[in-house]
């Protein structure tokens, strides 16, 4: 028999070749947990590598980690959220002009309502606008986090 790379967890040694462009952590179990937010975070400061950010060393390409939708925090935050896989929230990217956003954001409530969807509030999205580049901040949208319900399937939910 063929001397074969040890395997651990769902890592395949024989499939490692040169990347360029993704990282990914988790739990093999789907457990949350903040070391594992930690090392994404890490992910990300190691990838500055790619290139895929501009001349200003402060415009990037957007990347990010994707988390589990850490549904006691906004119970902590005040927010009355419906049960565990009825619940779901998203960024909603506007315009920066009031009058535009103001409207965006009907046509958004209109096609949830259409879908089963419950708008439960709409949260600020905490930003730090001086670390961005100025290329960056010149078209920076503006952005809200929508905080979702609905008595469906979470898979038809999601």
């Amino acid at each position: 028999m063929k001397n074969r790379p040890r395997q651990q967890g769902l890592y395949r040694q024989e499939f490692e070749h040169d990347n360029c462009g993704i990282g990914f952590v988790t739990h093999i179990r789907g457990r949350k947990s903040h070391e594992i937010i930690k090392m994404g975070l890490e992910v990300l400061e190691n990838m500055t590598h790619r290139g895929a950010e501009g001349a200003d060393s402060k415009t990037g390409d957007g990347a990010g980690i994707l988390i589990q939708v850490p549904r006691d925090f906004y119970l902590i935050q005040g927010y009355s959220v419906t049960p565990e896989g009825q619940f779901g929230t998203g960024i909603i990217f506007l315009p920066r002009d009031k009058k535009q956003a103001g409207q965006s954001l009907e046509i958004f409530e209109r096609i949830m309502m259409e879908e089963g969807v419950n708008i439960i509030d709409y949260r600020e999205v905490p930003r730090n606008h001086e670390v961005i580049g100025e290329l960056s901040r010149a078209v920076e949208p503006d952005m809200k986090q929508v905080l979702c319900g609905a008595d469906l399937d979470q898979l038809d939910l999601e």
